[in-house]
């Protein structure tokens, strides 16, 4: 029997120095305590595992469907000169909106 690289030798050796150092009464306490605490870290680990892989499970899905491009009409062109703005052949629609609000600025 080897538990975590632990054989039986080692193993009588902590449960007698347990034994001596928390006494007969204190020891169940300990066990018990030290029970649930790695029954709920296993809890843990396996809803940890069953969430990854459903995630796993649900990434896959997603990369095997076709995917389906849509098409939306935009309710305003992207580089659209401001309404009122001059725009010369030498100035871009963004710069045109630059020029406008120092116009502002200034009056």
């Amino acid at each position: 029997m080897n538990v975590f690289g632990i054989g039986l030798p080692e193993m009588a050796l902590i449960f007698i120095l347990a034994l001596l150092i928390f006494g007969p009464k204190k020891l169940p306490e300990i066990g018990r305590s030290l029970g649930k605490a790695i029954r709920g870290f296993q809890d843990a680990s396996k809803e940890f595992e069953a969430e990854f892989k459903r995630e796993a499970e649900q990434l896959e899905k997603m990369v095997k469907e076709p995917m389906e491009a849509k098409l939306e009409k935009p309710e305003q062109p992207a580089l659209s000169p401001v309404p009122g703005a001059t725009v010369t052949s030498e100035t871009t629609p963004v710069e045109a909106e630059v020029v406008e609000s120092s116009e502002d600025a200034k009056s």
